[in-house]
């Protein structure tokens, strides 16, 4: 079914990994349409409570393949056309999305890292914002959550300059939210996604839509939506399971509903 990624559902976990190793996960056209294919899918299929983004080989994804780049190409259109549907799967997607950085995640594969909901990175991993370097500027939606992470003007150094940052200069950051020992890689990417694969995913799906509505609502607007979103929370047999395990003095058991 995909011929640039591997899309495998296990345990309640949905594994999207980026299969170009020879090129460093680079993304082309057919890997833009095959993750944004990947995520709706994944956002649909309700068997699945978390999706794990990574990449096959040495990389996670080094941004855009620079083989294909020609002279005419309008690079606004590529934008329009390719990354942006993959991105706005992803923001539309409620479930928890991890990037799990197995290796560089550079230019747009740095992009993608952010547009996830946690970054969890490999102590070999690295950042770049590798697009001054060819006399562009960030895309994919870089700026928009990075400003978010590390201020404006961490931004902007980030951005100007493009210098590598290392798994724990990122952590510091507060881009990471945690590093595995490459040691242990697929064993703490597993036990971190399983985690959040067993909590409330409703719940973690408004948590989410809320964050966002906070960037440009009023204060007034958004005490709405809080009781907006804690009615709908209210509703789910999670909630329900949730209370009775209080009462238990027991650990609860979510199912996703």
């Amino acid at each position: 079914m995909f011929e640039t990624i591997k899309y495998e559902v296990k345990n309640k976990i949905a594994w999207i990994t980026l299969n170009r190793p020879e090129r460093l996960n680079a993304f082309t056209e057919q890997l833009n349409r095959e993750v944004k294919f990947a995520i709706k899918q994944s956002s649909k299929d309700e068997t699945v409570r978390t999706l794990v983004i990574t990449g096959q080989g040495r990389a996670f994804c080094s941004g855009e393949d620079l083989a294909g780049v020609t002279d005419d190409m309008d690079l606004g259109d590529v934008l329009r056309q390719r990354y942006n549907p993959m991105l706005k799967e992803l923001d539309h997607c409620e479930k928890p999305i991890v990037a799990a950085v197995n290796g560089v995640a550079a230019g747009a594969g740095m992009s993608l890292s952010l547009a996830c909901d946690f970054r969890i990175a490999s102590d070999h991993a690295s950042f770049v914002q590798s697009f001054v370097h060819v006399g562009l500027i960030p895309d994919a939606g870089n700026l928009y959550y990075l400003t978010k992470m590390v201020g404006h003007a961490k931004a902007l150094e980030l951005a100007v300059f493009g210098d590598k940052i290392t798994a724990q200069e990122a952590f510091d950051l507060g881009l990471v939210t945690k590093i595995i020992p490459a040691t242990e890689w697929s064993e703490g990417v597993e036990a971190f996604a399983s985690k959040l694969a067993n909590m409330p995913t409703k719940a973690i799906g408004l948590i989410k839509r809320n964050l966002k509505a906070s960037w440009d609502v009023t204060f007034e607007e958004f005490l709405e939506k809080d009781a907006e979103g804690q009615r709908l929370a209210g509703l789910t047999n999670d909630h329900k399971e949730g209370i009775q395990a209080f009462m238990e003095k027991r650990k609860p058991v979510f199912k996703g509903y």
